[in-house]
């Protein structure tokens, strides 16, 4: 093998022709590919976007191709890959209308499984007011299976979890890369850690390898290294792979790392968790009544009613991190605001604050969940807090 570019022992970087290097892979050792070829929509010509008049040019490796010769670098750098993915794995394509239907075409020739065409739709496309073309806001992920009959991994709890506790469609409403995501750096075709975020936890388990063939500034190696994933990525950009370096250098700090996975983790679409330690007495009697209850304001260890509660449908009662139960809502994202005098009157005995956040929930039925966030060693662990359901369903 080509000796690396840059390497540690879970990410992987080689310099140079795709088709060459891909070549020099062990055969069956690729877990899940994710490929971001080119899209060949480079003409040279300015469109107006917002007013401005804005080139399409990306590089020579992006310009416009007949029908014919983007059919043959498909098959080129697809048939390349094939004998490296191992019999059950997976692969995912980006495009637009420009060269989906021809990536489309050459899997199912290989033999490929189609599982899913993804939608991503953009939520925030730059807006074309030249007079001929609707605004471009989608690009397309083919997501497919080497073994057509075979079994693949998909990781369908978690991602209902994320989704508000209904099945993940096929239609993905993400951003374009935000600009913390740039700051060591900029490609022209770039994608959003989000997506990468949801397509690795969607379709890997911890540990296991992706290849992105086309690592450009490596955003799938960022996404991947941050989720516990081992990378390797092939690129002919020295440029970019510098970038891409930077990046994973940057995320070596475990609080950027942190800060960062947090941040591409959120979506204003998941179902949201109230954790709430109390005393075991109170908490039996909490699970008796139906009631959750916790100080209102901005005090030490009040709670404040912040973005997310709209999305509250659980409860999680635990006593110091141990014996944690959860519970559903009576419904979703409401609660009542209650003084002391109120409470009292239903039995509780509240301390010092005037006002009260209440909750109501079913406590007949509790809800049997897969994993807990290890509360107990949290520093925080008697503070209320609210947390994603998807902290309960694993994301390993």
């Amino acid at each position: 093998m080509t000796q690396a570019y840059f390497q540690t022992t879970d990410f992987s970087l080689y310099l140079g022709d795709s088709l060459s290097l891909i070549s020099e892979l062990d055969d069956n050792t690729i877990d899940v590919v994710f490929a971001d070829p080119p899209y060949f929509l480079s003409s040279g010509r300015k469109m107006d976007i917002a007013g401005r008049k804005v080139s399409f040019e990306k590089g020579a490796w992006d310009r416009c191709r007949s029908t014919e010769e983007i059919d043959e670098f498909n098959e080129q750098w697809i048939g390349a890959i094939v004998p490296k993915m191992k019999e059950n794995a997976t692969i995912w394509v980006s495009g637009t209308f420009h060269n989906i239907f021809s990536v489309q075409r050459i899997l199912v020739s290989h033999k490929f499984k189609i599982i899913n065409i993804v939608s991503w739709q953009k939520s925030n496309p730059h807006e074309i007011v030249d007079g001929q073309h609707m605004t471009f806001s989608t690009e397309f992920l083919v997501w497919a299976r080497k073994s057509y009959h075979g079994r693949h991994f998909y990781n369908h709890d978690l991602m209902v979890a994320q989704n508000g506790g209904k099945p993940l469609t096929d239609v993905w409403r993400l951003t374009t890369p935000s600009t913390w995501e740039r700051k060591q750096g900029k490609h022209p075709t770039q994608k959003p850690l989000r997506l990468l975020y949801r397509i690795i936890l969607a379709s890997t388990r911890e540990g296991e390898t992706i290849l992105d063939p086309f690592a450009g500034s490596c955003t799938t190696g960022i996404a991947a290294n941050l989720l516990g994933r081992k990378f390797i990525g092939i690129d002919q950009s020295k440029e970019y792979l510098n970038y891409g370096i930077r990046r994973y250098q940057e995320i070596q700090e475990p609080s950027t790392a942190e800060e960062m996975l947090k941040k591409i983790s959120e979506n204003p679409e998941e179902v949201m968790v109230m954790v709430n330690h109390a005393r075991k007495e109170l908490k039996a009697k909490m699970i008796e009544q139906g009631i959750c209850y916790l100080r209102a304001g901005d005090s030490k260890g009040s709670l404040l009613v912040t973005p997310g509660f709209e999305r509250l449908q659980y409860v999680l009662l635990h006593t110091a991190g141990e014996d944690c139960q959860l519970f559903k809502l009576t419904k979703k994202g409401t609660f009542q605001i209650w003084t002391a005098d109120t409470l009292r009157q239903h039995g509780f005995e509240p301390r010092s604050a005037p006002y009260y956040v209440v909750l109501h929930f079913d406590g007949r039925k509790p809800i049997p969940f897969k994993k807990s966030p290890n509360l107990k060693e949290d520093k925080y662990t008697f503070a209320a807090k609210i947390r994603p359901l998807s902290d309960f369903m694993g994301i390993k």
